[in-house]
């Protein structure tokens, strides 16, 4: 019995190693973070950087050395919103946590965070399912979940999954009879993420206004994939988007716009922020390089393929969002990454109100948003690295572990070749996705190579990966949008000082009984 136990600890130790990975030294590059460009080598150990500066030398036998000259040395990139292994609409996404990581580890990303859905609106039956799912993962990945109804047990519930390191929690505005929560319980769910010092997320569409969209182009014959487009337009995303503000400032508390797609979104985006309140807005990767003319393509499978939600639209549009993002009214980039296939969308064939919303991105974000926004000159390379992984990692309280290359963080760094020119293609890509909303797409700037937590993961065009050596990264409460916030308490928001304060002494009511009282 003694001689298992050893050799259990023994292959414990082994698998520590293996998960930390080899000495690796990447030399010559250009290490770019958010704040600053800079010459220097880069050395990992441990799964950690372990030296950051000139002319560094391996300093053990066997560390392998990975030639950067002439190339930009930047953090893994982290995707904040993902859909992996999720059943919607009556499919489950085709991309579980094993190719869905693979996608991204092969286009640069070593981090995302997921999105948890309730079962049967239970939030810890959904963290249960959502954990068993992660299992056959390859690199590290967060949680937000997802909130559907509201009751006594759902905020204790919020409050649980805290402890377990989740510290933010989406809110559906649409999807109504599914996943839509009303403006009271989406009060009361604000309040609550304040209390825990939650991320609060909305996924801002008028859901009421939806549901009449859908029917009234349904009835007037029009049935393909351009329904889509047509039914949500684009002032249904901003009048949920002011609400959702509205509601939070009212709260006093801080809020996350997940997929911001129109200008309409970022105008009251950038509003509310220069009013000072504590508002995120993300952005993904098919708003600021697709349009939604491609709904209205003679190809069902094409057309089908960019039906998500809110829609993809207009290139003026487009044209709005990369500006928000070049000015910083934007914060960062995900993708909202729920992929179906060709098969799974054509349930919709004959109505677009029953195809499975949802696009790739994750292998494809950061050559899209390299090509679109710093090709073109619009973002500098450290602007890059801010909107693709440093942002997250600050919103998501886990910087300066991620999204920085220094020492003492995780070694989560790529290779990127600012010249290199390829074409994105469903047949070279990694996702289970049979199509690619990017088919053709020519891209400037490829990912070389990608180490995760010190691994090399993607390099020379091929993965190493193993199923099951991913890793859950908690993600603590109290983040940054949160310091301070306790200076500004809910009922500030109230006047209580006008006119000689409140509550007002008139003819003919009873003597006030102890102290008056003078806050809400």
């Amino acid at each position: 019995m003694r001689a298992q136990h050893l050799a259990a600890a023994l292959a414990l130790v082994l698998l520590a190693c293996g998960a930390a990975g080899e000495d690796i030294l990447i030399k010559g590059g250009t290490v770019v973070n958010a704040d600053r460009q800079f010459q220097a080598d880069v050395l990992i150990r441990g799964g950690l950087i372990a030296r950051v500066g000139p002319n560094l030398q391996a300093e053990r036998q066997g560390t392998r050395t990975l030639s950067a000259a002439g190339r930009l040395v930047m953090p893994g990139g982290i995707d904040p919103h993902t859909h992996l292994s999720m059943p919607f609409m009556g499919q489950v996404t085709c991309d579980d946590f094993f190719s869905g990581h693979a996608a991204a580890l092969a286009g640069g990303t070593t981090m995302h965070v997921d999105f948890a859905l309730p079962v049967d609106h239970d939030l810890l039956a959904g963290w249960d399912a959502w954990q068993r799912k992660a299992a056959d993962g390859v690199m590290d990945y967060g949680f937000h979940m997802a909130v559907t109804s509201w009751s006594d047990k759902v905020a204790a519930d919020m409050g649980t999954l805290t402890k377990m390191g989740v510290n933010s929690f989406k809110f559906f505005m649409a999807y109504k009879g599914a996943l839509m929560v009303n403006d009271e319980q989406l009060l009361q769910a604000l309040r609550r993420c304040k209390e825990l010092g939650a991320v609060p997320q909305v996924h801002a569409e008028n859901g009421d206004a939806v549901a009449e969209g859908q029917a009234r182009v349904f009835a007037a014959g029009i049935t393909g994939p351009e329904g889509h487009a047509l039914s949500r337009p684009a002032a249904l995303e901003g009048e949920a988007t002011a609400r959702a503000i509205r509601l939070a400032q009212f709260v006093g508390a801080p809020l996350y716009v997940v997929h911001v797609m129109s200008r309409d979104a970022a105008e009251e985006v950038a509003r509310a922020r220069q009013r000072g309140q504590r508002v995120v807005g993300e952005t993904v990767a098919s708003a600021i390089a697709c349009d939604e003319s491609s709904m209205w393509d003679a190809d069902f499978t094409r057309a089908a393929a960019f039906v998500m939600s809110p829609p993809i639209r207009s290139k003026e549009h487009q044209a709005a969002l990369q500006g928000a993002l070049a000015g910083g009214l934007l914060q960062l980039v995900g993708t909202d990454h729920a992929v179906f296939n060709s098969s799974q969308k054509a349930a919709g064939r004959h109505d677009f109100r029953i195809i499975p919303n949802g696009v790739n991105g994750l292998e494809e974000r950061l050559h899209v948003v390299w090509t679109e926004l710093v090709a073109s000159g619009k973002l500098a390379p450290t602007d890059f690295v801010r909107v693709t992984s440093t942002a997250a990692a600050h919103i998501f309280n886990v910087y300066p572990r991620k999204g920085l290359i220094a020492k003492g963080s995780d070694a989560d760094v790529i290779i990127f070749d600012p010249a290199l020119e390829h074409t994105l293609r469903a047949a070279a890509h990694h996702s289970a996705l049979d199509t690619n909303i990017y088919e053709g797409y020519k891209a400037r700037g490829k990912v070389l190579t990608t180490i995760s937590r010190g691994r090399l993961v993607w390099h020379e065009g091929r993965l190493n990966i193993t199923r099951g050596s991913g890793r859950f990264v908690p993600t603590p409460t109290h983040g940054p949008l949160y310091a301070g916030l306790d200076a500004v308490p809910e009922h500030s928001l109230f006047d209580v000082a006008r006119y000689g304060g409140v509550p007002v002494r008139r003819a003919g009511d009873a003597p006030a009984s102890g102290a008056a009282r003078d806050e809400l």
